[in-house]
């Protein structure tokens, strides 16, 4: 879609059965190019996107990933690439369809199998949205037994959806024991409350908020399963889930940087005089501009290639299955590590210095370059690269397994 976007896959034998990977990638354009018709408006607006997920759900997106007669059948590469596809035009609604995959198949990594396959199997009749996050926070969800079966209470902070979700995924504690657990959670369940107090300066359309849980009853088939580290809980499969979830925000960050170049590369060609003499003024004929064009290329083009290693390396371990040994998963995750650690660098240079090149006209709220700029850093301070960086070093020095960490 943008300047720096990599070259296009070969389509696999997978890609011509079906709807597959080409349809699907042609469907996240015609709904990139929708998003990106009004998209200053409607970040200016800052209003909860039901609109912008009736946009996914009618194109068939939100369903992309289940088989079966009213799944899309799509694989996890092709949900990667469709958010990422859906960032460069919108960032918000990048990470707002990309936590919905993740968590859509968070059963397929914590439930028994036929429990996954029950969830999902409501979830693509009912074309569910899903959101929130099952990080952990402080102090947590407890998950407390009463005569009246499981019953849920806390304050879930800040996280990703919950404004216009159809089912909430969230990280709650056995008061009892201390386990931490993947609960799903109804939010029209009485006892659940909405609460759109985020007020980010970017990422404004994600649906984020708070969500207080007091007494809400959970049945024993939305308790999904265990998310303690421990090896004895967590198999090298489950793990795969903290990778495959942060893989989500390299891609958001990726198309982040792609859709900010593909913007002022548009703006650079219409020729506009700069409005100070200070100011390069994004012409295409100085010799400034193209090395900083060049520069950012460069730069979102190695994450994008270190991201693609990633991406194949998630697929693996998910074809491993139960085969997956914990340290082929703690390479995978290390492997992850870097990319998002480099697609969050090409996203906060390319988000910042695009803004020079443009010049003083970036300034313009009706251009709304500043978007990109304010919907990475936020992106980045939710998901700070600094803590990839360190896991990163400490399994090159030692090699110590990256942490199992989950998307806030």
């Amino acid at each position: 879609m943008g300047l720096a976007s990599a070259p296009s896959r070969p389509t696999s034998p997978s890609d011509r059965t079906g709807p597959g990977r080409a349809h699907w990638l042609r469907v996240a354009r015609e709904v990139a190019d929708d998003l990106a018709t009004d998209s200053v408006a409607r970040e200016q607006a800052g209003k909860a996107p039901f609109d912008e997920v009736s946009r996914l759900r009618e194109a068939g997106l939100l369903t992309l990933l289940p088989a079966g007669p009213r799944g899309g059948g799509g694989d996890w590469l092709t949900a990667y690439a469709v958010v990422r596809e859906i960032a460069a035009a919108d960032g918000a609604i990048g990470q707002l369809l990309g936590r919905h995959y993740f968590l859509s198949w968070s059963a397929r990594f914590f439930a028994e199998p036929a429990l996954a396959t029950r969830i999902e199997e409501r979830s693509t009749v009912e074309e569910w949205c899903w959101g929130g996050g099952l990080a952990r926070q402080e102090p947590p969800l407890m998950l407390v037994r009463t005569p009246r079966g499981l019953v849920l209470d806390g304050r879930q902070t800040y996280t990703t959806g919950v404004l216009v979700a159809d089912r909430l995924a969230v990280r709650a504690v056995r008061r009892d024991t201390g386990e931490p657990l993947a609960v799903v959670v109804d939010p029209g369940r009485s006892g659940v409350t909405i609460d759109g107090d985020a007020d980010t300066f970017g990422q404004r359309l994600a649906a984020g908020g708070s969500v207080v849980f007091e007494d809400v009853l959970v049945g024993a088939d939305e308790v999904l399963g265990s998310l303690s580290a421990d090896d004895d809980l967590l198999s090298p499969r489950a793990a795969l889930a903290s990778p495959a979830g942060r893989l989500f925000s390299a891609q958001v960050l990726l198309g982040m940087a792609e859709g900010v170049l593909a913007e002022a590369r548009e703006f650079s060609r219409t020729g506009h005089a700069p409005l100070h003499p200070a100011w390069p003024g994004g012409t295409p004929h100085d010799p400034q501009v193209q090395t900083a064009y060049g520069e950012l290329t460069v730069l979102t083009r190695s994450a994008s290639a270190l991201t693609d290693q990633a991406l194949e390396a998630v697929r693996g371990g998910l074809e491993r299955g139960e085969d997956l040994s914990y340290d082929e998963s703690a390479d995978i995750s290390a492997l992850v590590a870097m990319a998002e650690s480099a697609a969050a660098r090409a996203a906060q240079e390319s988000t910042t210095r695009a803004l020079e090149i443009v010049g003083a006209r970036s300034t313009s709220a009706r251009l709304g370059f500043d978007r990109f700029w304010r919907n990475a850093r936020t992106h980045t301070l939710y998901e700070p690269v600094t803590h990839r960086l360190r896991d990163v070093g400490h399994y090159f020095l030692v090699g110590a397994h990256p942490p199992f960490v989950l998307p806030a």
